[in-house]
C-alpha cells in the first residue's frame, strides 16, 4: 500500500508564534520554557505569556521517555532509558515555567490594578478561563507522572517556598472542578490572543476543556470515585467534545521546530521498536507506513513503500550498537519533519473512551460502534484510510471487537492509536493493563519491571523534606514501582 503525504494545518495563532520564534528556545522533556520575572508581572503582555505556555505543550507531546516505556521506540545505541535507569525526573521547570506563567495571566486579569491593561490578551474572563484549562492540562500530566504533588499551596512564589503535597485523588477532583468552572466563566467578549492552538476560538476551548474532563474522569473509573467518574464523563460528552484532532503546530524554522526533527539533526538514537512494528505489520495495519520510515537495507529510493520495507529495532538487546542503522526503521517523517504536528488529544482517543464507557454502563449505544469509529478516526488522522484495507483490518480476529474482553481490545488498539503521544499511552497502559508488554531483558532498575511512575526530583527531599516525607509516607516509596491512586490493574 502506498501512502500519500498529509499536509499540516496551522491555526490562526501562527502570527503569535512567529513573534516569539526568534526569542524563545525550545524546552527539553522535563522542563517548561524559561519564565519571565514573576516579580514584575505588570511588564508582561498576557498574549505573549499564553503563546509561551502553549509551546510547552509541544515539549510534552514530543517527549521521549513515554515512547520508550510503552515500547513504541527502541534506542539504537545508548539504551539506558529503555532499561529504566532514568526514573527520577525534575518537575520544577513545569512550576517555574508554564504554570507560573498561567498563574500570572490569572493574577493580571483578576487584580483591579492590572486587569484593564491586560485586555490586549482578550476579555479578562476568557483569559482566566483559558489559563485555568491550561493549568488543568499541565497538572494532570504531572500528577500522572509523579502522583502526589504540590498543588493547592503551589505557585505562591516567595510566600511559600515549601508547599505541601496534595493527594492525587484531591488533585483529580479539583481538576474536574477547574475545567467546569473555566467553561462556566467564559463570556461573549473577545477571545484570547496569542493562542497558537485554537486561534482564540472560545468554542474550541470549551470543547477542549470537556475533552480533558472526559480523559480525567475515565482515568479514575476504577477508584473509589467511580460514581464521580461516571457522572463527569457523561456530562463532558453531553457538553460537547472535540470533533477534530488537537495537534501542536510546529513550524519549519529552528525556534519552533518539531523535537523529533531536532533530535535527528546530528544523531539517530531512536528507531521504531520491533514490538510495535511486528504487531502492526502482522495485521497489515497501514499506519505503520506513516509511523516508520523504510529501512535502507530493504528499500530502494523511489519504490513504493510496503510492509516489507519496515524493520523494527529489537527492543530488548544487550548491545544495540551492534545493529546497523541501515537495517532498521527510524520514526517516520510524519512525526519528525521539521513542521510535523504532534497530537495533544485526538478524536480516536475519545471514541475509544466512549466505547469503554458503554461497556461500563455509563453511556448507551454500541461499544463496538465507538471502537470502530476510533480506529477509523486514527486511520484518517494518519491519512491511510482506504475502505478495503480498513475492512480487512477490523475483520481480523485480533482486531475484531469482543465485549467479553473489551479491556484487551480497547487497550491494545488504543495503544496503537496513541502513537507517538508516549506519556498518554503509558498512562493508559498502566490503567488498562494492555497490551501485555514484556519488560526489557536487561533492566537497570532493581525490580526489572516497567516503571509505574517517575520518582520525585532529589531537590524535594533536600529543600522541602517535611512535605516530601509526608507525601512518601502517604503514597508509598519514592520508587518507580509504586502505583498511583488510579493504577489498580
Amino acid at each position: 500500500m502506498k501512502v500519500k503525504d498529509k499536509s499540516s494545518r496551522l491555526p490562526g495563532g501562527k502570527a503569535a508564534l512567529m513573534v516569539l520564534a526568534t526569542v524563545i528556545l525550545f524546552g527539553c522533556d522535563d522542563f517548561g520554557s524559561l519564565n519571565v520575572d514573576p516579580n514584575n508581572p505588570s511588564q508582561v503582555r498576557t498574549e505573549l505569556l499564553l503563546t509561551n505556555v502553549q509551546r510547552d505543550m509541544g515539549t510534552y507531546s514530543g517527549a521521549v521517555i513515554g515512547n520508550l516505556w510503552v515500547q513504541y521506540m527502541a534506542e539504537t545505541q545508548y539504551d539506558d532509558d529503555s532499561r529504566y535507569s532514568t526514573t527520577t525526573s525534575d518537575f520544577n521547570g513545569w512550576y517555574t515555567g508554564p504554570l507560573m506563567d498561567l498563574q500570572t495571566i490569572i493574577n493580571l486579569n483578576t487584580d483591579e490594578a492590572t486587569r484593564a491593561d491586560a485586555l490586549s490578551g482578550g476579555s479578562n474572563a476568557n483569559q482566566i478561563a483559558v489559563a485555568r484549562i491550561m493549568k488543568a492540562f499541565y497538572f494532570h500530566m504531572m500528577t500522572d507522572r509523579w502522583g502526589m504533588l504540590p498543588y493547592s499551596s503551589a505557585l505562591q512564589g516567595s510566600s511559600n517556598f515549601s508547599p505541601s503535597y496534595d493527594t492525587q485523588e484531591a488533585i483529580y477532583l479539583d481538576l474536574i472542578n477547574e475545567l467546569k468552572g473555566a467553561v462556566a466563566q467564559m463570556d461573549s467578549g473577545p477571545g484570547v490572543n496569542g493562542d497558537i492552538i485554537f486561534g482564540g476560538n472560545m468554542q474550541l476551548w470549551e470543547s477542549f476543556a470537556n475533552s480533558l474532563r472526559a480523559r480525567i474522569a475515565l482515568r479514575m473509573a476504577d477508584t473509589g470515585q467511580a460514581s464521580v467518574a461516571q457522572s463527569e464523563f457523561v456530562d463532558a460528552v453531553n457538553s460537547g467534545l472535540i470533533t477534530e484532532d488537537v495537534m501542536y503546530p510546529f513550524m519549519a524554522e529552528a525556534a519552533n521546530q518539531n523535537p523529533w526533527f531536532a533530535r535527528f539533526i546530528t544523531r539517530t538514537d531512536y528507531a521504531i521498536s520491533d514490538v510495535l512494528s511486528e504487531y502492526m505489520i502482522g495485521l497489515e495495519d497501514a499506519r505503520i507506513l506513516r509511523y516508520a520510515d523504510p529501512a535502507p537495507d530493504f528499500y530502494t529510493a523511489g519504490d513504493e513503500i510496503t510492509f516489507d520495507n519496515i524493520r523494527g529495532m529489537p527492543y530488548s538487546t544487550e548491545n544495540p550498537g551492534d545493529i546497523t542503522n541501515a537495517s532498521i526503521s527510524f520514526p517516520g517523517m510524519a512525526i519528525r519533519a521539521q513542521d510535523a504536528p504532534l497530537p495533544i488529544i485526538t478524536v480516536a482517543e475519545l471514541h475509544f473512551a466512549m466505547a469503554e464507557a458503554v461497556e461500563r454502563g455509563w453511556l448507551s449505544g454500541s461499544a463496538e460502534g465507538y471502537y470502530l469509529q476510533a480506529i477509523e478516526a486514527s486511520w484518517n488522522q494518519w491519512n491511510v484510510y482506504e475502505a478495503g484495507s480498513f475492512a480487512n483490518y477490523v475483520s481480523n480476529p485480533e482486531v475484531a471487537y469482543n465485549s467479553g474482553n473489551w479491556q484487551e481490545k480497547i487497550g491494545t488498539q488504543k495503544w496503537v492509536a496513541l502513537y507517538p503521544n508516549g506519556y498518554e499511552a503509558w498512562a493508559e497502559w498502566r490503567r488498562l493493563g494492555y497490551p501485555e508488554l514484556t519488560p526489557h531483558d536487561f533492566p537497570l532498575n532493581q525490580s526489572g519491571e516497567i516503571p509505574r511512575r517517575q520518582a520525585y526530583p532529589t531537590s524535594e527531599s533536600q529543600i522541602n523534606s517535611v512535605n516530601y516525607n509526608a507525601a512518601v509516607g502517604s503514597q508509598g516509596t519514592d520508587a518507580p514501582d509504586t502505583r498511583l491512586w488510579w493504577d489498580v490493574n
